[in-house]
């Protein structure tokens, strides 16, 4: 009976087979946490994720605040009052038409909304980031004679409009930011999110 004489050839390229396999899974399992922890988490999900606002309770000339990626967003119920004022502010406002970009399509108009009676708005100062307060009925100083309320920033001074649009000649450059909504129904907004998804 002939002796069987292993192959030494063969058994180097299993070795190393199975050495380069071992190796890369090693590598894997080490570098998988390292990636995964890259990834967003599943709260970081949720804040960016679209909200829904129930508006239902919200009387005409009340706010209310939802927050939305951390920030406060601000849902406005306009009395025919308070539209009746906007149209009297074109010539007192910096962008009348909201011709910067601080709002989707849908809302680049003097109301800056999608029903007139409803005001969507990012709480936050387009000049340094405060969160400006609102001042529905205005009775004394340090506001203008000319503001008819809206929101003021005690920051720096800059004073909006009720449709988020900031007075000419004040320390925010540009109209407080609308963010993309949608009605849902009635007495439903979803917001960070419009139609196409965005």
């Amino acid at each position: 009976m002939a002796e069987h004489k292993p192959d030494s050839a063969r058994r180097t390229v299993l070795l190393a087979a199975t050495s380069v396999a071992g190796g890369m899974a090693a590598a894997a399992t080490a570098f998988y946490p390292f990636v995964n922890s890259m990834l967003p988490s599943e709260r970081a999900k949720a804040a960016g994720a679209p909200i829904e606002a129930d508006i239902s309770k919200l009387a005409p000339g009340e706010r209310m605040t939802v927050e939305w990626r951390g920030k406060p967003v601000w849902v406005v119920r306009r009395t025919p009052e308070m539209l009746d004022v906007l149209k009297k502010n074109a010539d007192r406002v910096a962008d009348p038409e909201s011709s910067k970009v601080q709002q989707p399509k849908y809302a680049t108009n003097s109301l800056r909304s999608i029903k007139p009676e409803y005001l969507v708005l990012v709480g936050i100062c387009t000049h340094l980031g405060c969160s400006p307060v609102e001042k529905f009925v205005v009775q004394s100083e340090p506001f203008s004679s000319d503001w008819k309320g809206g929101f003021y920033c005690p920051c720096h001074g800059s004073l909006f409009d009720l449709a988020g649009r900031v007075y000419k000649n004040k320390p925010a450059p540009s109209n407080l930011m609308v963010p993309p909504h949608r009605f849902l129904s009635e007495n439903k907004i979803l917001i960070g999110e419009d139609e196409k998804g965005a």
